[in-house]
């Protein structure tokens, strides 16, 4: 591994109660961007951003400790969750005639890859730079009840204003993957209150609606006229108090947005009027993951002392669509199966302005 020295240095991040030492990687970019990530879970623990007056701003919501992120695992900020990211419904689904039985940790539906789900593991470090960091995690065979044995690698990397997360997975035995990362944003500064003054736009003219357990009810349905129509900047506020029965169901928004066009391209931007503050995300994922962290109960600590509270951070989540599994109508979109032979690859970009 490159020696790297001063702050960019890895450090320790504390250990977990099962006695596990967690480091944390720091990336730099030439014009003051820094990212925190840790190898627990391969987290953006923090992402400070230059405010245009020489200064930076933390933008992710993220634990101070190691012990935060063992007692509140389950809010899943900033980490890589899988091995499928979302809900997979009755934690089962069928693969080649068979049916396969998850671990289920969410009533009785699996949520971001089971209860000891990718954010929980200690991931290796590959290599890493100034301004590169890739992790690499082995998941084995029967993991979570997964089949087949996955490695599954995440690279990190800075530059100018832009942060990139590419992940790439294969298998020795046909499975299901859709990793994502969970990055939790406020582009107000970390511990600075709601995202309700933010403004958002999600490239997409239709989403899923959701039904019991936060499953999709049935398939696509258009925007237009309902508070899910963000074909437009919208105030993040407005929306996930609209009286909607869908914002109701969740309290706010938790719903896949299915986006235009293939390829790398916008999925969505995300404003803060009044700091002049920005970032365009960009993925080749078929679909958007929209929270507004409606689970933040305010017992979770955040890096600045203040307790994290329902709406405190938005979670933008490039991934394939929730229960594709178990619904051909979805899986046409993306196939979530993995064999052999292939490579699974994502990317996602957050590009920062002020």
């Amino acid at each position: 591994m490159p020696t790297v020295g001063g702050e960019t240095a890895p450090r320790s991040f504390g250990t977990l109660p099962d006695g596990r030492e967690v480091t944390v990687h720091t990336l730099c970019a030439p014009g003051g961007l820094r990212l925190r990530v840790l190898d627990l879970g391969a987290t953006v623990q923090a992402l400070h951003v230059p405010d245009g007056s020489g200064g930076t701003t933390n933008v992710a919501l993220g634990h101070p400790d190691a012990a935060g992120y063992a007692e509140h695992a389950d809010a899943f900020l900033g980490s890589v969750v899988g091995r499928y990211a979302n809900r997979i419904g009755g934690a089962c689904f069928p693969l080649d005639d068979e049916l396969v039985q998850l671990a289920a940790n969410e009533g009785g539906n699996t949520l971001h890859g089971g209860p000891d789900g990718f954010h929980r593991r200690i991931w290796r470090t590959v290599s890493r730079g100034r301004d590169v960091l890739v992790l690499e995690l082995v998941s084995p065979d029967g993991d979570q009840g997964f089949p087949g044995e996955v490695v599954l690698r995440a690279r990190y990397a800075v530059e100018d204003d832009v942060v990139t997360l590419d992940l790439e997975a294969r298998t020795d035995a046909p499975t299901v993957v859709g990793p994502a990362s969970h990055l939790y944003l406020n582009l107000a500064g970390e511990g600075s209150g709601t995202i309700d003054d933010h403004r958002l736009t999600v490239e997409a003219d239709r989403y899923l609606p959701v039904g019991p357990g936060s499953l999709p009810l049935g398939g696509l349905a258009d925007v237009a006229g309902t508070p899910f129509d963000l074909t437009a900047p919208a105030r993040i506020g407005d929306r996930v108090r609209a009286e909607h029965p869908q914002t109701i169901a969740v309290r706010g928004i938790d719903h896949s947005f299915h986006l235009r066009g293939t390829g790398l391209r916008r999925a969505a931007l995300l404003e803060h009027p009044a700091s002049g503050r920005s970032v365009e995300l960009r993925t080749d994922q078929p679909a958007l993951q929209v929270y507004t962290g409606n689970s933040l109960d305010g017992t979770g600590a955040g890096s600045s002392g203040r307790r994290y509270r329902q709406g405190d951070g938005v979670a933008l989540e490039p991934q394939r669509h929730p229960d594709s599994p178990n619904r051909p109508e979805l899986s046409e979109l993306s196939d979530p199966v993995l064999r052999p032979g292939e490579t699974y690859h994502s990317r996602t970009e957050w590009r920062f302005r002020h």
